[in-house]
């Protein structure tokens, strides 16, 4: 049986920049980064305290996927501590953070215009 999400795959349009982004950003870490095709690599980043990896990647023939919202939500334990966090590390916020009857939540963008939620759980 299906147990979990193992990798979720981001597109990208310029793997070294999105590489920067989310390790220096948003402190993922590098657990895999080797080459795989012509032009482009396997880059695999670990969310510390989380079992999923993300996969900054794109499929040739995938790249209308690069930018505006992504179908995926990241979580924090505090949305407004998180935003803030983000915003001094230079994140642009594509909507500050705010409560809903269902909880808190707020939105990035990253370099390629990739748009994510991230809210508390």
């Amino acid at each position: 049986m299906i147990r979990g999400v193992k990798i979720v795959s981001i597109p990208v349009s310029d793997q070294d920049v999105a590489l920067k982004f989310y390790t220096e950003k948003l402190g993922f870490k590098v657990a895999t980064d080797q080459p795989m095709g012509p032009g482009q690599r396997w880059i695999e980043l670990s969310i510390p305290g989380s079992a999923t990896s993300l996969a900054l990647f794109t499929p040739p023939g995938h790249e209308s996927r690069i930018g505006g919202f992504q179908p995926m939500t990241f979580w924090c334990d505090d949305v407004f501590a998180t935003a803030a966090t983000m915003k001094s590390n230079g994140v642009e916020l594509e909507e500050e953070p705010r409560k809903e009857v269902w909880g808190t939540m707020a939105k990035f963008k990253d370099p390629d215009g990739n748009v994510f939620v991230f809210s508390s759980r």
